[in-house]
């Protein structure tokens, strides 16, 4: 599978070979599920609490008699069923961390890459740089690549501050570094950017951490 490398002012300067091992490895559903499952379950910080009817302030006196009052008999005003009261079974603070071979993950990444490939929505950039670090620049860009409007993921070998600075205030655009290439991120996209080193770095990681 070949890819056209596109310049920031959309015009083609060359072709690219994309490896299959990469971008035509078999597509797993279950994988993917899997992974990106795992991704959001680690990405829960679980600080969530209650406090249960031990844990709440006051209700250390018996607010009635036990018998003869005629009503329910109660211990504490800060039971359960009492406003104020206790929580039964509420949610403790919890780690939702999931694991997941590193082979896997690398297996639903391929995946991952494959999907978007098979649809076209891998785009291979020649480099990310910008004449400046404006917002409208980094439009200009998406407008000649006919991508403006949608949503992004731009994978980047080398750190380029200027660019980062001009994408980072369109909220349709992602920009990291290929070495954090997750399926989230991947699948959530419409349209993956690649520069050409970010490709060849995406490669070598992935074909070095086999099938």
């Amino acid at each position: 599978m070949k890819a056209n490398v596109i310049n920031a002012a959309g015009e083609v300067v060359g072709e690219s070979e994309l490896a299959p091992s990469v971008f035509e490895a078999p597509i797993s559903r279950p994988l993917m599920q899997q992974a990106l499952v795992r991704q959001l379950a680690n990405a829960r910080r679980g600080t969530h609490k209650t406090k249960t009817r031990g844990e709440v302030k006051g209700g250390g006196r018996k607010p009635w008699r036990q018998k003869g009052t005629g009503r329910a008999r109660q211990g504490t005003i800060r039971a359960p069923q009492w406003v104020g009261g206790g929580t039964v079974f509420g949610p403790a603070p919890r780690s939702y961390a999931q694991r997941m071979p590193k082979r896997m993950r690398r297996a639903a990444l391929r995946s991952a890459l494959s999907v978007k490939a098979t649809d076209g929505a891998v785009i291979v950039l020649d480099k990310l740089e910008l004449p400046a670090a404006k917002t409208r620049h980094a439009r200009q860009m998406l407008a000649a690549l006919g991508l403006e409007g949608q949503r992004l993921l731009i994978a980047y070998a080398d750190k380029n501050d200027e660019a980062l600075r001009a994408t980072r205030n369109l909220d349709q655009i992602c920009a990291l570094s290929y070495r954090y290439l997750n399926v989230r991120d991947v699948l959530q996209c419409h349209a993956l950017v690649l520069t050409v080193d970010a490709l060849r770095g995406v490669e070598t990681w992935l074909e070095e951490a086999g099938a």
